[in-house]
């Protein structure tokens, strides 16, 4: 093992809070500041959990499960909080949705506002965040680097937006709150149409539309699957070099199989098993965890 010299990914250092070095400093010392509303929904997630998806589906369940268009860029309707600061966000229209990877500490709070947290298991989050920051050269100078090095950084919890278990756990212990809906990308992968209609029946509103016709569910279904998402990737980044993993990957659950030794399988599990310890968070992932 060569851990003395692993490759690193860049980061911008907040005060022991890591950051891509494409992010704005400015747009996190701002995000910081942003007061939550009581009619904001945020979308919270650790990086690679179903980010992307979780926020397009948002989308076509306030547009009756039509598409974007061509000219239209999802990020511009569910912002990134900490990217772009709450200037911009305070310009948008009420209700906001808007997206986030801080941690629920650093999460504007209001009670009346309304945060759907997406957890996926660690051993496909670190995969597919593995091929994110390897893809996002301007983001992390990280392109040659290898999913050992990079293994090394998560387990380490020494990665963008900080530790897995450290994000995880504190929204887990919140899970049973009203204005919180705690979800698994796992669920969303099984099946999306009970999911729909839980964020519908959570979310009200407008958005209780969307599921009263069987046609807009499906629609919805339709354009949120990776099939759909994956013809057009220039929607979801154009950052990305064409030699490098499109940034809709395989949303596939299970394939960190193909690249975890046993050796990091049991680390990642053994720290798995203490940072959870009495809770029940191994019940998400029975596959994986066997209880």
């Amino acid at each position: 093992m060569r851990s003395m010299n692993r490759k690193k990914p860049s980061y911008y250092d907040h005060d022991g809070f890591l950051m891509p070095i494409g992010f704005p400093i400015e747009g996190f010392i701002s995000a910081l500041r942003y007061q939550a509303q009581p009619s904001d929904v945020f979308l919270v997630t650790y990086p690679k959990c179903g980010t992307t998806w979780t926020q397009y589906i948002l989308w076509l369940m306030q547009h009756q499960g039509e598409p974007l268009s061509p000219s239209e860029k999802l990020e511009d309707y569910i912002p990134h909080l900490e990217e772009i600061g709450k200037e911009t966000i305070e310009k948008l229209r009420q209700p906001r949705v808007i997206k986030t990877h801080f941690p629920r500490q650093l999460t504007p709070y209001h009670p009346a506002a309304k945060y759907i947290y997406v957890a996926r298991n660690p051993f496909d989050c670190v995969v597919s965040f593995y091929h994110h920051t390897r893809g996002f050269i301007q983001h992390y100078n990280f392109a040659d680097g290898t999913f050992d090095d990079f293994f090394e950084c998560f387990i380490r919890g020494e990665v963008d937006f900080g530790d897995y278990f450290d994000h995880l756990l504190p929204w887990y212990e919140y899970r049973d709150e009203e204005n919180v809906l705690f979800l698994t990308y796992e669920n969303m992968k099984a099946d999306l149409r009970p999911i729909i209609i839980k964020i519908a029946n959570f979310l009200g509103g407008d958005y209780l539309n969307c599921i009263e016709n069987e046609e807009i569910i499906n629609k919805i279904i339709v354009n949120s699957s990776l099939k759909s998402m994956k013809k057009d990737q220039q929607r979801w980044s154009s950052k990305r070099p064409k030699n490098m993993p499109p940034f809709v990957r395989k949303g596939k659950v299970g394939s960190w199989k193909d690249y975890f030794s046993l050796k990091q399988q049991q680390r990642l599990t053994e720290k798995f098993k203490i940072r959870t310890a009495g809770t029940a968070l191994e019940t998400l992932w029975p596959k994986i965890f066997k209880t």
